[in-house]
């Protein structure tokens, strides 16, 4: 593989959408060349598969993340999993750990009984994931990689994304939820393409895409990034926490936001009370980085557990069976978990 320039990668992974000769003019290189080297980013499999940010706590959606241990043996079998998975319109997210966890989902559902229904779903038709752990994500800091921006000031255009939460539901008309969906199939697509596949002019598309991000609906646009290519260690850190006053926790997210090697920070509900992702380009800043937090907030960490973190197979905001028509009142009416499938 050539040399990787990883300002190049950091604009892009940080926003998809972003046009070259946008781009062109911050890196101070020829468009022709940014595009010969964005298409063999994509060749190499650098960067794939654009997400769109949407902040699904505005449609009523709870986010759940299932870790499952021992669900595979070969490779085969695992793509066959993986394919499944896929088929579920509930499932957001799916990604691989090295470690005590193997297969990780994220699922999007309206309440906790349809949640249940689906992860009932997903173990029938996988007999192999019949360990598995349930953690409720209550919010997610999304942080730009600073890590890989070499030019001093590359970043400063972006900013922390704040996925869910306490907020309140909004209703989309229908020429929204086309234009949404859209996007949601296609991250990247062309304005003039939304236009006609939402059955709306230009106009109103580029107005209505705008009015959505102004609303915090639509929160960004990424790429997945495979940082085993680019030789970055990735790893996820859960933390359980305890004697957490409102100061040390904002002194905790200060830090975590001023930290350019964390990506992400999950506050959750389960065994674990946060997630934190660390990408570092190597594993021994990866490991200073882990020691510094230990030490730094050794009054509220209670207990911590490391993951390797290797690949994403998926990763979106929202589920496409939002776009289908409503279920009936007997099948949305929330109830609660049985205490057995917390945690098996």
């Amino acid at each position: 593989m050539v040399k990787i320039d990883t300002n190049l990668v950091f604009l892009v992974s940080e926003n998809s959408r972003a046009k070259i000769k946008e781009m062109s003019s911050v890196l101070k290189k020829s468009s022709q060349r940014l595009k010969y080297s964005l298409n063999l980013l994509e060749k190499e499999g650098v960067i794939a598969s654009p997400y769109c940010i949407f902040d699904y706590s505005y449609f009523g959606l709870i986010l759940f993340r299932v870790y499952f241990k021992g669900g595979y043996i070969s490779e085969k079998d695992k793509a066959e999993i993986i394919r499944k998975l896929g088929e579920n319109p509930f499932v957001v997210s799916m990604y691989e750990m090295t470690g005590e966890y193997d297969i990780a989902i994220e699922i999007s559902a309206p309440n906790p009984s349809r949640f249940n229904k689906e992860l009932r779903k997903i173990t029938s038709l996988i007999p192999t994931f019949t360990h598995y752990e349930i953690i409720l994500n209550i919010v997610t800091h999304v942080y730009p990689r600073w890590y890989l921006a070499k030019n001093p000031g590359l970043g400063d255009s972006f900013k922390e994304i704040i996925v869910g939460g306490d907020r309140e539901k909004k209703t989309f008309n229908e020429r929204e939820m086309k234009l949404m969906k859209s996007i949601l199939e296609n991250p990247k697509i062309r304005l003039t393409s939304l236009a006609k596949k939402s059955s709306l002019n230009i106009k109103t598309a580029a107005s209505l895409l705008k009015d959505l991000e102004s609303r915090k609906i639509i929160k960004g646009f990424k790429y997945i990034i495979d940082t085993n290519k680019l030789g970055v260690s990735k790893s996820r850190l859960f933390m359980r926490l305890h004697n957490l006053g409102p100061e040390r926790e904002a002194k905790l997210m200060e830090y975590m936001l001023s930290t350019k090697e964390i990506v992400q920070v999950n506050k959750t509900v389960g065994d674990w009370d946060m997630e934190v992702d660390i990408e570092a380009l190597d594993k021994k800043r990866s490991r200073y980085l882990i020691m510094q937090l230990r030490e730094e907030f050794k009054d509220i960490i209670e207990t911590f557990n490391l993951i390797e973190f290797y690949n994403y197979y998926k990763r979106a905001y929202l589920p496409m069976n939002i776009f289908q028509e409503p279920e009936s009142p007997a099948e949305s009416k929330p109830k609660s978990l049985p205490d057995d499938t917390l945690k098996k």
